[in-house]
This record gives structure tokens, sequence and C-alpha cells, in this order.
């Protein structure tokens, strides 16, 4: 890579990753080889993550471009136009829900937008954010989205009707970087520049345990696939497992 590495998302064959990049590239990598299968060309700004469908064969990725954009991941040719919609603004996060029909993005125009998956089109737009919206994703039934905001909190929707669910969750002292549902959608982490990482009652909103341990912003959070454990990245240069059956104990990567 020439370019600084800002998302990155496995395959399901486990054999391929596929990273968006400072400077607008998609490439797809062979994990055996290290060699770049297909490199992905359209967006012209910081490209800010990249998702991988349930379906396999699809790629959302979104860019400081101000646009969405969808590729075939096994010809790495672009779908579509690219999806124009948050007002003039860069989008900074953006996911599949998990049937694969929708996309839900979050801008710096406040606002979480979900979008049709095959056609692009707009479905809904929620208003609630008082700034830039870092982090979406959707719950593992698809019945709810999560975003995390600079406004230092995180909220969570009803995907179909767009409306808040409960009060927004706060806790957190600084900008919300990344938040994650569990794979049994009963709980949502949350990190954010303050250096800690909060889990919530997916349900009740209610604060479950907060973890500190890093010296710097946390950028990145998810849980692994069984539940057990949660994963952290950090600007202090270390990557932390903890354990999230019983006393948040760490290990470091």
């Amino acid at each position: 890579m020439t370019s600084p590495v800002l998302s990155v998302a496995w395959f399901s064959d486990g054999n391929r990753i596929v990273v968006g990049c400072d400077d607008g590239m998609i490439q797809i990598l062979d994990l055996a080889t290290g060699v770049t299968l297909l490199r992905l060309v359209g967006h012209t700004g910081i490209l800010r993550q990249v998702s991988r469908s349930p379906n396999r064969r699809l790629l959302a990725s979104c860019s400081d471009d101000k646009s969405i954009r969808l590729w075939d991941a096994e010809t790495g040719l672009a779908i579509g136009a690219p999806i124009i919609g948050h007002n003039d603004c860069a989008v900074d996060s953006v996911a599949y829900s998990p049937d694969g029909s929708r996309i839900v993005s979050g801008s710096s125009d406040n606002t979480v937008r979900v979008w049709g998956a095959r056609t692009g089109d707009p479905i809904l737009t929620l208003h609630g954010h008082a700034y830039s919206v870092r982090s979406v994703a959707y719950s593992p039934d698809g019945l709810r989205i999560v975003s995390g905001s600079n406004d230092y909190t995180v909220r969570i929707w009803d995907s179909t009707t767009g409306q808040l669910v409960g009060n927004p969750l706060a806790g957190h002292s600084k900008l919300v970087w990344c938040v994650a549902y569990s794979p049994d959608g009963t709980r949502i982490a949350s990190s954010s520049e303050d250096h800690t990482i909060r889990v919530w009652d997916a349900a009740t909103g209610a604060a479950v345990a907060t973890i500190r341990g890093h010296t710097g912003w946390v950028f990145s959070v998810a849980f692994s696939p069984d539940g057990r454990r949660l994963a952290s990245g950090s600007r202090d240069g270390t990557v932390r497992v903890w354990d999230a059956t019983d006393d948040w104990r760490c290990w470091d990567v």
C-alpha cells in the first residue's frame, strides 16, 4: 500500500480482504500471496469505509467525495451511478442490512440515511444528531440501526420507520468514533475520543460497562463472532481484546 489504510473487511471465504485507502482506492487482496486481485477505482476523495454485503458479491463504499458507491466484488466494476444525497457533505460510514436489501450511511451533514441496495434510491432520513455521524451499524435482526456521533451520543433507531428508539445513550465525554452490535443483538459497544469503550444494553439503553485502559482515542471496536470477546483499536498504538463474558479483563495484542 502506498497510502494509509482506513478500512478493512473480510470476505467470508477467509482468503481475501478488501481495504480502503486514503487516496480513494479500494483493493481486494489475496491473503496467501499478498497479491492485489482487483483495484476498484472511482472515488476522488479519502475512502472512509468499505462494507461487504451478506450475499458476498457486492461491496459498498463511502468517501469524503460525498458519495456512496456500489461495486461487484468479483469483477471490480461499479454498479450504477454514485449515490449522492448527504447535502453535499462527506460520508463517513456505510453498512449493509443483514438481508442485503438496504444500506445505511452516516455523514457530516448530521444525518443517518437509508438507501435501497439495488437501486440506490433514498428510503429514510434519520434526524436527531447535532453533529457529524461517524459510525452506523444494523442490528443482527435488521430491526434497529445504531449510530455514533461527534455530539458524544449513541442513538438507536427503528430501521423501518426511522424513529428514534428511546433516549440517546449519553456517557461519552467526547466524540464517538465507532459503534457495533454484539452477534446476539443484546449489547452495543461504542468507542470514543475520550479513551473509553462503553457497553450498553441494546433493549433498554442502560449502561452495562465502561472499559478503560487505552491511553488514546479509541477508533474502532468489534465483537468476536461468538460474542465472548471485544476487540478495540486505538491511537495509542495498541489493539486490546476484552473478555465480554465476565469482568472485561484485557489482553494486549
